[in-house]
């Protein structure tokens, strides 16, 4: 599967959950870059950013992929970290998404938000 069908799926599982500010980093055209995309949403709630992690982790095992190569950041309750190698997910509570800047970071990257 390509990092970019991925990403789909993985915006997919933020979507099942209700996860809100949802955009993809397409980071390909950039050098030196960690990854070939960011996706980033916020939740409301520490179960409700668990609920998010568990719908991707679902969504990407429907897909036929396996699960996350590292995951950080599930016991915090704050910001979880799903890294699929070529895409990583990132599932803020609003304050830390603000406090962190990702999107700031990587402005060079190509944006997609979805609605």
């Amino acid at each position: 599967m390509t990092a970019e069908a991925l990403s789909k799926i993985i915006t997919k599982g933020m979507e099942e959950k209700k996860a809100s500010d949802i955009i993809i980093l397409d980071l390909r055209s950039i050098k030196n870059s960690v990854t070939d995309f960011f996706v980033l949403c916020s939740g409301n709630s520490d179960t409700q950013l668990e609920a998010i992690s568990d719908s991707i982790e679902e969504e990407v095992f429907k897909a036929g992929e396996k699960g996350p190569w590292q995951r950080e950041g599930k016991n915090s309750g704050q910001w979880i970290l799903m890294d699929y190698v070529n895409v990583v997910a990132h599932i803020f509570l609003k304050e830390k998404r603000d406090y962190f800047g990702l999107e700031e970071l990587w402005g060079d990257a190509k944006i997609t938000k979805i609605n």
